[in-house]
């Protein structure tokens, strides 16, 4: 097995487009704030050496401000700014050092023709190194001149499509990379190979008493078979990805101006859209119900197995599997910015954090290439001195070159990460950012937010009677432009069939509510010090017009499912648990009391939060934030670890390093297990290939290595490190959520 996955000449899902740096720019994703973000395909990206080669050369073009490379996926995702309002040229860069980059496409559904190849060409090598076998038992056995001369040429003539169709996915990764300066790992291997047949086939032509073609193919075909696991592993790492892809239909009927009905492809959905969502169909893009009602099966997305009721006004999020009544839905986003596609992104993210661990085993690997060929010239050298014979040297040489490929410590973080990424996901929680999992073991305090946070999410309206019914239509307007839950439990408790009032020049303000414009009245529902003039209420959120109350709002809220078992656990292991929150004081005192949480704090503003996480962080505390809404936002950046729930807000999903679905928050607990048993797999890796590598190293040199065993040996030790991340994926008691249930089927 090596990490450096050549793929026999075949391309990875990708489809040449030959665009342009303009047309390139096209197909990004807008950011804000003119960031853009680019995702190329580059088939050819084989190891840790290739992620610092291409990281680097995009670093460097003007405009790029971040790179981050994803090995299993053989992606680059790009954030970049038009320079001298110029689009960055990003193909240039990469194919200056050898890398051929498209857009990539999406094929998971397909045949997997790179895996087909892969376990052709190890049919190939396998047929032949076996019968080569075959034959050397007889030479070693102590054949006569002849017969042993016979089977040397019939072994050579077996060895050609091994060495030259089996092996030709390392020759020329090899080839690209010394063509452009650049050394990677099927560097030596095509070394080995290539010097390992020329000298048998030396021996055969001076009829030498041994020949070593049995070593050729079989370090092919020992390779091989490590390079067919290492893709299935990948795949199988992508089969989340896939399973997100699934939920989105083909396409959609758009309903136009005049009534008719016309189907569309996926691509040309985009926001503003109306769409009709037949019962039994999933829908294909986020957006709001404009006509009808309907229950939606959001299992697959939330993982709770019970359906929700919507009607207009309401949210639907693309995935959501509509199982009674037809409805109309006014798209919000097209589906390349929908809840799925940002999941999809999340997990690719996983993967290309640099933990601590990963960067020590990039820059071991870095420095394995010069490392090893100066030693294999030294053991050619010092052998050759030593016995005279080139042909000795050279063996010895080529056993250097074999053993000590550092394969089991290129896999040793990649394949955990990837297994844990995998894990986590599989219990309802997504990573965007990998590195996230190193700085959570050193956390020490957990903030925690309230409303959608420690609790459901979904307030209810306590005194809906003592509320006017204009009063609460008026609120309910307001209160339908957002996603925070508090307004969603006002939307919900207007119950009125007539047209709701119309509102002009809506805004939110992030911890204080919503304001609107009604003819020349300005109407506000939010916090009282902000929506009147004289606060006179004891309520957490009235309805104003021009600064007079109109109405009175109260709230009941439940405790989020796993709450009470997750903070007991956490002050188990010793954590501070903290609990910030906007709400007013008697909310936060009556949840914090349930939950047995001593430190509360009361009606702070998004400031303040953040103001009370970097104070902590100044007293030298490690934090790790869990919040949901756009008043969180800036405390989850802010906070060395953060976290969110799926049913967050846009601006609270995206700022947050974990997102678990569901309202179980029991999944807390596991992500911090989880993280710690992949840890302590990471460290046993290292440790293993280390001492291989120190045991293997002095054998080769000594000269009691031969090519076969070498390939053998270090075959075996990339296998032995993958096992052990697999490790992970069997921990006792863990139930994939249904999202993986329905990828595994």
């Amino acid at each position: 097995m090596s990490c450096c996955s050549a793929e026999i000449g075949l391309d990875l899902s990708l489809r040449r487009t030959g665009c342009s740096a303009d047309e390139l720019a096209i197909a990004s994703r807008d950011l804000g704030n003119g960031l853009r973000q680019s995702v190329l395909s580059i088939p050819t990206m084989h190891c840790a050496a290739c992620i610092g080669a291409v990281e680097t050369i995009l670093a460097e073009v003007p405009g790029v401000e971040r790179a981050r490379a994803n090995l299993s996926l053989r992606r680059v995702t790009i954030d970049w700014r038009r320079h001298r309002e110029i689009a960055p040229d990003l193909l240039g860069a990469l194919a200056s050092i050898g890398y051929q980059a498209d857009l990539p496409t999406a094929e998971i559904d397909g045949e997997d023709k790179v895996l087909a190849g892969l376990v052709c060409a190890l049919a190939v090598a396998g047929f032949c190194s076996m019968n080569i076998m075959l034959l050397s038992v007889s030479v070693w056995a102590g054949a006569d001149a002849a017969t042993r001369q016979t089977f040397h040429a019939v072994s050579a003539l077996l060895a050609l499509p091994a060495v030259f169709y089996s092996g030709a996915g390392f020759y020329r990764s090899a080839w690209q990379a010394l063509s452009h300066r650049r050394t990677n790992m099927d560097v030596p291997i095509s070394v080995g190979i290539l010097l390992t047949f020329a000298l048998s086939l030396y021996d055969t032509i001076t009829d030498a008493p041994h020949a070593y073609f049995e070593a050729a193919t079989s370090l092919i075909f020992v390779l091989l078979i490590g390079r067919v696991l290492d893709h299935a592993m990948r795949r199988k790492a992508r089969s989340a990805i896939a399973a997100l892809t699934r939920l989105i239909p083909r396409g959609a009927s758009v309903l136009q101006p005049n009534g008719r009905l016309d189907y569309v492809e996926l691509a040309e959905i985009k926001a503003g859209m109306r769409l009709a969502i037949a019962t039994g169909e999933r829908v294909p893009t986020d957006g709001v119900v404009e006509d009808g009602s309907a229950e939606l099966d959001a299992a697959l997305i939330t993982g709770e197995s019970r359906w929700r009721s919507v009607r207009a006004g309401e949210s639907v999020l693309a995935g959501e599997l509509n199982v009674v009544n037809p409805f109309v839905l006014r798209t919000t986003a097209a589906p390349a910015d929908s809840t799925v596609a940002e999941m999809t992104r999340m997990i690719e993210e996983a993967e290309n954090g640099r933990l601590h661990f990963r960067r020590l085993a990039d820059r071991a690997a870095s420095l394995y290439a010069p490392v090893v060929h100066s030693l294999a010239a030294l053991a050619l050298i010092g052998w050759l001195l030593a016995t005279g014979s080139l042909h000795t040297a050279l063996t010895v040489s080529v056993a250097v070159l074999i053993i000590t490929c550092p394969c089991a410590l290129g896999l040793a973080v990649p394949m955990v990460q990837v297994v844990l990424a995998q894990r986590l996901f599989e219990r309802g929680v997504m990573a965007t950012d990998g590195s996230a999992f190193e700085r959570l073991r050193e956390i020490d305090t957990v903030v925690f937010d309230k409303t959608g946070t420690l609790t459901t999410g979904m307030p209810r309206l306590a005194n809906p009677a003592a509320i006017a019914t204009d009063a609460l239509e008026l609120a309910a307007a307001l209160a339908r432009s957002s996603s925070h839950p508090v307004a969603g439990a006002i939307a919900a408790a207007a119950t009125s069939t007539d047209a709701p009032p119309a509102f002009a020049n809506i805004r939110e303000e992030a911890g204080m509510g919503l304001e609107g414009r009604r003819g020349e009245d300005l109407y506000r529902l939010g916090r009282p010090e902000w929506a009147l003039s004289a606060q006179d209420t004891a309520a957490t959120t009235v309805l104003s017009k021009n600064g007079e109350a109109v109405a009175d709002f109260h709230f009941s809220e439940d405790i989020r499912r796993g709450a009470r078992d997750l903070v007991r656990t956490l002050k188990d292991r010793g954590l501070d648990v903290i609990l910030l929150s906007g709400d007013s004081r008697q909310a936060v005192e009556t949840v914090a009391g349930a939950l047995g949480i001593a430190d509360r704090r009361a009606q702070l503003l998004p400031a303040e939060k953040v103001q009370a996480v970097k104070d902590l962080q100044a007293a030298g505390r490690r934090v790790l934030m869990i919040g949901d809404g756009i008043n969180d936002a800036p405390a989850l950046r802010a906070a060395d670890v953060s976290m969110a729930p799926t049913s967050a807000s846009d601006v609270g999903r995206s700022a947050a390093d974990f997102v678990f679905l569901g309202n179980d928050l029991g999944v807390v607990t596991d992500v911090f297990d989880s993280v710690e048993r992949a840890a302590g797999l990471i460290r046993q890796n290292f440790a293993f290939a280390a001492l291989y590598n120190l045991t293997s190293l002095p054998i080769a040199l000594s000269g009691h290595v031969t090519p076969l065993i070498a390939a053998l040996a270090m075959s075996s030790s990339s296998l032995i490190v993958v096992a052990n991340a697999l490790r992970l994926a069997r921990t006792a008691g863990s139930s994939a959520a249904p999202l993986a249930a329905e990828a595994s089927a």
